[in-house]
């Protein structure tokens, strides 16, 4: 029997081409995204169960938990967080420091709280020798502001996350992406110059790809990666180096 795979965000970019991944290789995998609309031929395209789902809302990531019980034969091998992503754009007319704080609790809510809300779900659901892996960001190294901010607690968090789940023989990772090419993170935001700055700060000369990140993940949720936990895991091309 092939394993189980969980991938909150697997609509689209890095989420996405990791539940492809594991769907490849037999995984019975389940995808969220928050947008049913979304969800939806995402999953029919990949060939894999899709739910809707909020991952920063407790009430309908409990709804999840309880609808996979029924589903999902067995325990939990694998769960991906790589729901996330930037804070909208203030409304015009919001006081300013109102739009700070909405700022920073939409980075928050997106990027952390979804990856806690989903794991303390599942949690007691992970199989021994199981996997949790989230998926951070560079920005967490410099200048990345709010998401920044929030990519490094999701670190700090997975840190602990990896203590109180190691005695069960389940390892927790953090991928911390650099800039990959193919995904609407940016939004408008990306321009022909910006994409050669961010390329250029490579030693790879290359922007990263979803499928790289996709191949990161399921080598940590291979045999070969069950000594590594606790870890922050860079790829981002030479962008961020570590010693």
């Amino acid at each position: 029997m092939g394993r189980t795979v969980l991938v909150t965000g697997g609509t689209s970019g890095i989420g996405r081409a990791v539940a492809a991944r594991f769907a490849a290789d037999g995984a019975e995998v389940v995808i969220t995204g928050r947008r049913p609309d979304t969800v939806a031929p995402a999953a029919a395209e990949l060939g894999v169960r899709g739910v809707a789902c909020d991952a920063s809302q407790p009430g309908q990531v409990a709804a999840l938990a309880a609808e996979l019980a029924t589903e999902l034969a067995g325990s939990l091998d694998v769960l991906v967080n790589a729901a996330g992503g930037l804070p909208p754009a203030p409304d015009t007319g919001t006081p300013p420091l109102e739009a700070v704080a909405r700022e920073w609790l939409a980075s928050v809510s997106a990027n952390v709280l979804t990856a806690v809300l989903t794991t303390a779900a599942f949690r007691d659901r992970l199989a021994r020798g199981g996997t949790v892996v989230s998926i951070g960001s560079i920005g967490a190294e410099r200048r990345g502001g709010s998401y920044g901010a929030a990519k490094a607690a999701l670190a700090a968090w997975n840190a602990t996350l990896a203590a109180d789940l190691g005695p069960r023989d389940v390892t927790c990772n953090v991928i911390s992406s650099g800039y990959v090419a193919g995904t609407a993170f940016f939004g408008d935001g990306m321009t022909a110059e910006r994409h050669r700055a961010l390329v250029e700060e490579t030693l790879l000369k290359r922007p990263g790809t979803p499928g790289d990140l996709a191949e990161t993940v399921f080598f940590l949720a291979s045999p070969g990666a069950r000594h590594i936990t606790g870890q922050t895991i860079h790829v981002n091309g030479g962008a961020f180096t570590t010693r």
